[in-house]
């Protein structure tokens, strides 16, 4: 077991999905643990669940409120930039606001967390900034490439920042789960279901078959992994690109 007694974490997208297992697995290992969202809402309602839960509101797309966001919640031993959203289209009917709609909240808003969250570590000796990216920064998918693009860049960025950090104590990786069974992984059924005239069931189908194991990927698996990356022995695991997707890649 993990024992995360006297850390502080922060999990961005901490609201809902993936994000609040993740901050719920932090917690239950004795951390405090700062979930933000864009809507306080549901951030406010999964805090009242557990007493080392704290809500805070932020936009991860703007510089400001990053800053903002760790100004309330002071230095963070562990900074998980999960915030993250996905649409899909044909690459030649992706247009720019949909491109860099994906790019701000993937990739720019990976990058203002964990760069924000190292500055505030400077000097403490012991840091773990996690992003998560997906199998789709690792390989090619149809009908998504701008978010493919942004999550190649967050794998990109992770690797060189881990080489820069490397010597401080803080550690620098990316979790990159195949697809979820989450609300997420919801929507997008919807959407192939609307689009091909599958029925959901199938449409499910069709994602659970991207995995060898024929499933989709339980979100306490990808909070195993993050328990890993901040027990003991994890120190010189950085820079690394971790797939909990059942083989996939």
């Amino acid at each position: 077991m993990t024992d995360l007694k006297g850390k502080t974490a922060l999990v961005t997208g901490g609201g809902g999905g993936l994000g609040a297992d993740l901050a719920r697995g932090l917690a239950e290992a004795g951390a405090d643990v700062w979930i933000a969202g864009r809507s306080g809402a549901p951030l406010s309602a999964l805090a009242e669940r557990h007493d080392r839960l704290h809500p805070v509101v932020a936009d991860v797309t703007d510089e400001a409120s990053v800053r903002t966001m760790f100004d309330q919640t002071g230095p963070c031993d562990i900074v998980i930039a999960n915030a993250g959203a996905s649409t899909s289209a044909p690459f030649t009917r992706t247009d720019l606001s949909t491109w860099q709609s994906m790019i701000d909240v993937n990739l720019t808003g990976a990058f203002l967390t964990l760069r924000e969250g190292a500055i505030r570590l400077e000097g403490s000796g012991w840091g773990r900034l996690i992003a998560v990216a997906s199998t789709a920064g690792l390989k090619g998918y149809g009908y998504v490439s701008a978010y493919s693009a942004a999550k190649h860049g967050v794998i990109g960025m992770v690797r060189s920042a881990a080489l820069e950090l490397a010597r401080t104590g803080i550690t620098v990786n990316a979790l990159c789960p195949g697809f979820l069974d989450t609300e997420m992984t919801e929507r997008s059924v919807a959407n192939i279901a609307e689009k091909t005239g599958m029925s959901p069931e199938d449409a499910r189908a069709s994602l659970e078959k991207m995995s060898p194991q024929r499933r989709l990927t339980r979100p306490e698996e990808v909070t195993a992994a993050l328990m890993w990356l901040c027990g003991p022995g994890s120190e010189g695991i950085t820079g690394q690109t971790i797939a909990v997707a059942g083989g996939e890649v």
